[in-house]
């Protein structure tokens, strides 16, 4: 059982992380609004770009880590993969954006990263 929720928790996050890549890559505005901190009407779309393909880059690495890795493997992965929305967290919180955003969506995402991590590398 502990397999299960490990690996199934670790899957739960590589699909949500290519679902929010493909969605900065397919309506980079709404995304950004999503995020915390909304694009601005005059800004660069490029740099929204970026994200997408960052993050969606990252969840094929995961996927690819899952499929054909240790579990400790793995377990590295998504614990330096929580330093991103931790750094996130920081931005929107830089950036005018939310405490409920920055606290509710990227801490708490962090803190998901950190628990699977944990449970991957006890595997």
């Amino acid at each position: 059982m502990h397999t299960l929720i490990a690996y199934g928790l670790a899957v739960v996050v590589v699909v949500l992380v290519a679902a929010m890549a493909v969605r900065f890559l397919v309506a980079p505005k709404v995304a950004a609004a999503g995020y915390g901190v909304p694009a601005r009407p005059e800004g660069d779309p490029a740099y929204l770009s970026v994200k997408g393909l960052r993050d969606l880059t990252l969840a094929v690495l995961g996927a690819a880590l899952l499929a054909f890795s240790t579990a400790h493997a793995a377990g590295w992965f998504m614990l330096v993969g929580a330093l991103i929305p931790l750094g996130d967290m920081i931005i929107v919180l830089r950036h005018g954006g939310t405490r409920a955003t920055a606290f509710g969506v990227h801490f708490a995402t962090a803190v998901v990263l950190l628990i699977d991590a944990a449970l991957l590398f006890t595997l």
